[in-house]
């Protein structure tokens, strides 16, 4: 959120750190928050799509992951609350704010689901991990923490991923 000159609004707050740094880490954050919301609409995408003898499975699994990266969006956008920030988790700035790739259209066989969201976990992994690193860097170990539970997370759905695709 900018005021009518281009600058940062930011709600008041009587948390501790410095405003540039909240800035930098609200920042981080909402990019995070982007990528969260379009890899959430991909999952559900493939989950609509499945096809095949495995498809009523991956159906249950990707709604699974799909409900827990709603959760995921809610303690980043939480942070940047807390942070004085604004949540920007709309879908149309989630499509523009993305780093993730588009997920293909027309596939429909559960194994090249898969295939196609683990292509798209890999990524989102290392981006967590550079976050933490990124927030403990700064100095704010409470929003490495955040990064942190959700990189567990999603290192393990990364993990069931992968392993479905193992011969």
């Amino acid at each position: 959120m900018s005021d009518r000159d281009g600058h940062p609004v930011l709600h008041p707050t009587r948390i501790d750190i410095p405003f540039e740094i909240r800035l930098y880490v609200m920042t981080l954050l909402n990019q995070t928050l982007a990528c969260t919301v379009d890899l959430r609409s991909q999952v559900k995408q493939a989950s609509w799509n499945v096809k095949g003898k495995e498809g009523a499975q991956l159906r249950a699994v990707f709604a699974t992951i799909a409900t827990e990266l709603d959760a995921y969006t809610d303690l980043m956008a939480e942070r940047l609350v807390v942070l004085g920030g604004v949540a920007l988790g709309t879908t149309r700035t989630a499509a523009t704010h993305s780093k993730l790739p588009e997920y293909p259209g027309t596939i429909t066989a559960g194994e090249a689901h898969v295939l196609a969201l683990a292509e798209r976990f890999g990524p989102y992994t290392t981006a967590l991990r550079d976050a933490i690193t990124h927030a403990s860097d700064v100095g704010d170990a409470d929003t490495a923490a955040v990064y942190t539970d959700i990189s567990r997370g999603v290192d393990n759905r990364l993990q069931f991923l992968e392993a479905f695709l193992q011969p």
